[in-house]
């Protein structure tokens, strides 16, 4: 048996995850200081505020202030958390920002406007998937590169046609990171989904040992009390006839179940210590505190069992003969435990009633108990009345269990 920590309820499993939708937003990827990129965008917008020329009020100048803060917008813009900007919309504003950032470079004189471009085909290659990613990308190359080969507008005289080739590259920086970034995400859900699954299993092996438990408490006090409370019924119905030798008897029978109740508590004991029951000893006593002298018999090759077998096994052939002393008191009972190569089986019989039946409200759960019993060792149980034999019209339990 494995001891088990119990998980309480509040703790079983983490909440679930609503990050699952493109419109969920995203877990913080560990490495990934936004701090650091907004410093980077700002420290672009004020080099290109103050190096790029003309900027003014009218004609040309105007013309490169407004395209300077439309790509101001748009590098800012990209510190916009993913799950508040759809990728058809993502699509649309970084268009605008390349046409923007190309339209820059053509229009102004002088300075490093072309760090606009630089820095938004990087976070198209972040933002979008690969193959879109790639495609604007080209574009951004392509119109820097018109714009600086065919001199649209005053550009920059200094810098070659190829120089906006260049332009574009920093995307392949950008797909990496996305790919690192969905590569670390999907590591953390991996491991919060075994985190769950490690839990919810956990939670199952506490709700089958409570069950396991619920068995034994069961087992202990149904089955002892039961019989106490027969012993001592049969006492009062045989004080009114003034037989006072089968009252004594009685009571010594009652005394004697309340001992073998303790006993029974000291198996729950040492099998939730996991301590070895001596199966066969323990059978022994049973049957003999139950009245049952000679009845078990023993074939095969004895061999120690593990102690959760042991365990069930002494409850199964605890519950038929409280069974057999309920609904057949006065019957011969007979049990017998084979050891085979691969199981052990156990079987007890009992014959017909010889006394008055007042076997009373049973508690129903005897026949479940053995089946779960016996089905969390992997056997089987049949239990049916006994059509043959010295105990014909009686019944009969049968437990094999594998070894």
């Amino acid at each position: 048996m494995q001891y088990v920590r119990p998980v309480p309820a509040d703790q079983s499993a983490p909440p679930p995850r609503t990050d699952t939708g493109r419109g969920a937003e995203p877990r913080p990827v560990p490495g990934q200081d936004p701090r650091v990129q907004w410093v980077a965008s700002l420290a672009v917008v004020v080099v290109g505020a103050l190096t790029i020329r003309p900027m003014g009020l009218s004609g040309r100048g105007l013309a490169v202030a407004v395209l300077f803060v439309v790509n101001a917008a748009a590098l800012l813009a990209r510190r916009l958390p993913e799950h508040k900007v759809s990728p058809r919309l993502a699509l649309i504003w970084l268009t605008l920002g390349v046409v923007a950032a190309a339209a820059l470079i053509g229009v102004s004189s002088s300075g490093a406007g072309y760090l606009f471009a630089f820095f938004l085909a990087g976070h198209i290659g972040y933002r979008l998937e690969t193959r879109p990613a790639l495609v604007l990308a080209g574009i951004c190359s392509l119109l820097c590169t018109a714009v600086l080969s065919f001199r649209l507008g005053p550009g920059y005289e200094a810098l070659p046609w190829a120089f906006g080739l260049l332009t574009g590259l920093p995307v392949l920086i950008g797909i990496v990171n996305r790919t690192q970034r969905q590569a670390v995400r999907a590591a953390l859900d991996a491991a919060e989904s075994a985190e769950r699954a490690a839990r919810a299993e956990a939670r199952t092996a506490v709700l089958t040992e409570r069950g396991r438990i619920a068995r034994d408490v069961h087992d202990v006090l149904a089955h002892s009390l039961a019989g106490i409370n027969m012993q001592l019924e049969l006492a009062d119905a045989l004080i009114d006839t003034g037989d006072l030798e089968k009252v004594r008897q009685a009571h010594d029978k009652a005394h004697g179940l309340v001992k073998e109740s303790l006993r029974q508590a000291q198996w729950t004991v040492h099998a939730l210590r996991e301590d070895t029951l001596p199966l066969l000893e323990s059978l022994s006593a049973m049957l003999e505190s139950s009245g049952h002298h000679d009845a078990l018999t023993v074939t095969g090759t004895v061999r120690e069992v593990p102690a959760r077998t042991a365990q069930n096994l002494l409850r199964i052939a605890q519950e038929a003969l409280t069974n057999a002393a309920r609904h057949a008191p006065g019957g011969a009972v007979e049990v017998e435990l084979t050891y085979a190569e691969a199981s052990i089986t156990l079987s007890v019989r009992n014959g017909p009633a010889t006394r008055e039946v007042n076997a009373g409200a049973g508690s129903g759960m005897g026949l479940i108990g053995m089946r779960e019993r016996v089905a969390l060792l992997g056997g089987t149980v049949t239990a049916g009345p006994v059509t043959e034999g010295p105990h014909h019209n009686g019944w009969q339990v049968e437990a094999v269990i594998p070894t």
